[in-house]
């Protein structure tokens, strides 16, 4: 596929996806978000890449959500046919969500609407003083984020947000823990990619392990949750020996780093 509205990257193991419509504040029509989870599922299939960074273009926005007069004229087009129950819905921002390996927002300005549910779908999110968030649907009769902002902020808090629609600004958002972390706009980039970078040198088997029963443990008990993890760490990814795994330890005999 030929990208029109994303840029893409690879530095130190990380894909980095851009959405690269600054002048509609990264509005997200149907072009870019095709775009975005082709780029995603071939990053996902890179070899190379351990884990992927999801930004916006410009320094006013992340992405101002759905690109609402492309959305009009989908109104307008709309059939019985597009209606229909048995059509299968849409599966993008599930599979990002789903991704294989970790996803990081580096949230540069404003999330809104549909923006506010991709970030929400991701792994974790890295902001700065200009970050800020709107899960928007209620306040425009629609239903969204009931499947990604409990998993962030727990079930109290995603009801606020959700219900009143209001504006989470980046002090809040951190507080509450839609925000790993929350930096100065000067140290955004430098911040995320760091995580990122600590993320992709780790042992992919084992990172991407980890998302896939975390991803599988939720609505399990505890008992369930103990027993897939034995299962995934006995026959799927086996843990590493001893010596394959602290082989810099062993090499010193057991003596303390040097200070």
């Amino acid at each position: 596929m030929t990208y029109q509205h994303i840029l893409i990257d690879t530095e130190d193991g990380v894909g980095i996806i851009t959405l690269n419509r600054p002048d509609k504040l990264n509005a997200m029509n149907r072009q870019l978000s095709s775009e975005l989870h082709d780029a995603v599922k071939r990053m996902e299939a890179d070899e190379a890449i351990g884990c992927i960074v999801i930004t916006g273009a410009g320094d006013r926005a992340f992405s101002a959500g759905g690109d609402i007069h492309e959305q009009r004229e989908d109104d307008r087009r709309f059939t019985e046919e597009e209606l229909d129950p048995h059509r299968p819905p849409r599966r993008s921002t599930y599979e990002i969500a789903a991704s294989t390996k970790p996803t990081i927002g580096m949230i540069n300005g404003l999330a809104y609407g549909g923006a506010a549910v991709l970030a929400s779908s991701l792994d974790m999110r890295v902001g700065c003083e200009d970050s800020r968030f709107r899960f928007l649907a209620a306040a425009y009769a629609r239903i969204n984020s009931t499947w990604t902002l409990p998993n962030q902020v727990g079930w109290p808090i995603a009801k606020e947000l959700l219900f009143s629609a209001r504006v989470v600004e980046a002090e809040e958002a951190y507080r509450i823990g839609l925000l790993n972390h929350l930096v100065q706009r000067e140290q955004l980039r430098v911040k995320t990619m760091g995580l990122a970078r600590m993320i992709a040198g780790n042992n992919r088997a084992s990172v991407m392990g980890i998302k896939a029963l975390l991803l599988e443990h939720m609505g399990q008990n505890l008992e369930q949750q103990w027993a897939k993890e034995r299962h995934y760490t006995t026959h799927v990814v086996r843990g590493a020996k001893a010596e394959d795994a602290f082989p810099e330890f062993i090499a010193r005999r057991g003596r303390p780093l040097p200070r």
